[in-house]
């Protein structure tokens, strides 16, 4: 018990909330210290946990680039490409899923899919993960410290939690928003990222799924929307995709990002649910400027793009047809174009101060 209270308070001095943010649930199961967040860190930046030796954690989730890697799809071992966009790990910890389809409930979990994925880092099992760190005399000490247990003890959790540890810290708040919205700063935005912001919450219509709560802003429902988003790469055989996706074999982990058909079912790959094909995660806006290109198959390239495609209710041209699958609170929002300048203005008042210099 007093093991555990010291702990807890560890973690608390550890995790300051920036302004802007709530406080941030810290599982019990894995209380955080110096020496854990350290472990975590050189895990997650450590390539040697891929079969080439070439990717780590940090090759898609990049900290030069708020956290992704700025890439349409990700590429791993061998220059293969995936079939998504990589998110970024800023504020991660609050997510209620993770991965855009929410395939798994915590960072711990995971961080453990892509050392083993054939498109990332090609590992063949967890055994081999576990074997790399058993390898590492740095490692084999580091774990006898932060857990407590002996070389033939480790496992891929104890990796998990680690890399976990530190992704729990990457966390920012304190935007040109934050400094307005809640410190009370009335100069933190300017005349257009005002106005944006009017739009944001009314015409609009964007607070609806990238929230503002009374005493913090995470921009995220943390539900899963079809926004028509790819809807043309399985218009045409989706009955067909449909019955492959039920007779493969492969974790929704491998098959997601090695079929790009079944990477457009979205969310039902996890429940099997009709009205969940191309349902995907609302992602935060926080840092938005610099995490692009956009959605879950990186296919919008801009900010403007993206409010275009809202805009006309789920396309980019009001030409292009709509997909059938669409959520009904999908409609045209009769934006003009100094209206879509505002708003661009307002999302780009949601970058911290730590993540600016990231802007290429």
């Amino acid at each position: 018990m007093k093991h555990l209270l010291l702990s807890i308070a560890a973690s608390a001095l550890l995790l300051a909330e920036p302004l802007g943010l709530p406080k941030l649930h810290i599982p019990e199961s894995n209380m955080l210290t110096k020496k854990k967040i350290e472990l975590g860190k050189t895990l997650f930046f450590d390539p040697s946990f891929s079969r080439d030796g070439t990717i780590s954690c940090a090759t898609c989730h990049d900290p030069d680039k708020a956290f992704t890697d700025q890439l349409p799809v990700s590429k791993g071992i061998d220059g293969k490409k995936g079939t998504r966009n990589a998110p970024t790990v800023i504020n991660a910890a609050y997510n209620k899923s993770q991965f855009w389809d929410g395939r798994v409930p915590t960072l711990a979990e995971q961080s453990k899919f892509p050392p083993i994925n054939p498109v990332e880092g090609g590992l063949h099992s967890w055994d081999e993960v576990v074997a790399k760190i058993k390898e590492n005399p740095y490692y084999v000490k580091m774990m006898k410290e932060i857990f407590g247990i002996d070389k033939d003890q480790i496992t891929i959790d104890h990796f998990a939690k680690a890399i976990e540890a530190f992704e729990m810290t990457v966390i920012s708040g304190d935007s040109p928003f934050d400094r307005y919205w809640f410190g009370g700063d009335k100069n933190a935005l300017t005349p257009e990222q005002k106005r944006g912001l009017d739009l944001f919450m009314g015409k609009g219509r964007c607070v609806e799924c990238h929230t503002i709560e009374q005493d913090h802003a995470l921009f995220t429902n943390h539900k899963f929307h079809n926004l028509g988003v790819g809807w043309s790469k399985i218009k045409d055989d989706l009955p067909k995709v449909l019955k492959a996706f039920k007779n493969q074999k492969e974790h929704p982990d491998e098959a997601t990002l090695m079929n790009a058909k079944f990477s457009e079912l979205g969310r039902y790959v996890v429940t099997g649910e009709l009205d969940d094909i191309g349902a995907f995660k609302t992602p935060t806006l926080r840092n938005v400027e610099l995490t692009f290109p956009y959605m879950h198959d990186g296919s919008l390239q801009t900010l403007e793009e993206v409010i275009i495609w809202y805009n006309n209710g789920g396309r980019l041209s009001p030409e292009d047809p709509k997909s059938p699958l669409i959520d009904g609170g999908i409609r045209e929002l009769n934006l003009t174009a100094d209206e879509i300048e505002d708003l661009v203005a307002f999302l780009k008042s949601l970058t911290s101060p730590q993540f600016k210099r990231s802007k290429k």
